[in-house]
């Protein structure tokens, strides 16, 4: 049992992990975070951006009740940056272990793949909204709120990577 508990002490504070330091693992983890948001803000925003065109076409007045449709899908992108500015912050990244950094790219990914997939919902949820405020422009505050459920989940998973990084030990 003793040598179990010593090998375990070893692993957790070697240099590598998976043949990658801490520094790689933490800096893939910050990378993933990021280019999960973005990416599924980039597709989101082209969905929304879409519908929104083909409305504005028709009535150009109507580009400042747009607007805020088309950008929501892109707070993803904005969550996947924190995270990624937020492993800098949270951890010293040049003596960072093996396994410390290993638990970093874990604790990145919530943001990675919930971010990338919400920001893609939002934007079709988004694109529904702008035709509901093509018809009814009164009705933008309502249509807010679609894409704003869809919201809750991206916020979610920033809230849970930033508690997971709190649990890592430095």
């Amino acid at each position: 049992m003793l040598a179990a508990v010593q090998v375990s002490k070893e692993i957790t504070q070697a240099a590598t992990w998976g043949g990658l330091t801490g520094f790689q693992w933490a800096i893939f983890g910050a990378a993933t975070a990021f280019i999960g948001g973005g990416m599924g803000s980039a597709i989101g925003i082209t969905y929304v951006s879409n519908v929104a065109s083909g409305i504005l076409v028709e009535d150009p007045d109507k580009f400042g009740s747009m607007l805020p449709l088309l950008a929501i899908p892109g707070t993803q992108g904005i969550y996947g940056l924190i995270t990624a500015i937020l492993v800098t912050i949270f951890f010293n990244l040049s003596e960072l272990s093996g396994f410390s950094g290993l638990l970093v790219f874990f604790a990145c990914l919530p943001v990675a793949f919930v971010c990338c997939v919400s920001a893609i919902y939002q934007g079709l949820t988004a694109a529904s909204a702008a035709g509901m405020v093509a018809r009814r422009t009164e009705e933008l505050g309502k249509a807010m709120v679609l894409p704003a459920l869809v919201e809750t989940y991206a916020v979610f998973s920033l809230i849970l990577t930033i508690y997971l990084f709190t649990r890592i030990p430095k």
